[in-house]
């Protein structure tokens, strides 16, 4: 193998979590840290370096705009990857938005 195929199957994969509650979830049982905690056991089992946690708390998912967290990690990604992250883990895709094609153009 050469030395560049060796460094790339010993990095470690890097990654953002970001969990997002409206008042629902908090009363159906999936608070911020339920979904840290198991967000963090999937990065652990996946062997991935947890780089930072983004949360947004009581938030809607109807748009980003009202959500500071979601726009700072946004940011980060957008603005050169800094963290050099390869995945962002999200404990259920709504918590992304609840329009996710919309999501990724979101600003």
């Amino acid at each position: 193998m050469t030395d560049k195929v060796v460094s790339r199957l010993n990095k470690r994969i890097r990654c953002y979590l970001y969990t997002r509650v409206s008042m629902q979830m908090q009363v159906d049982g999936y608070s911020l840290d339920a979904q840290q905690d198991c967000l963090k056991k999937k990065a652990a089992h996946r062997s991935m370096q947890v780089v930072a946690t983004f949360s947004d708390e009581g938030k809607s998912g109807k748009n980003t705009t009202g959500r500071p967290q979601f726009q700072e990690m946004l940011r980060r990604i957008q603005n050169g990857n800094e963290d050099h992250v390869d995945y962002v883990l999200v404990f259920r895709l709504s918590r992304f938005g609840r329009n996710a094609v919309a999501v990724p153009c979101s600003r």
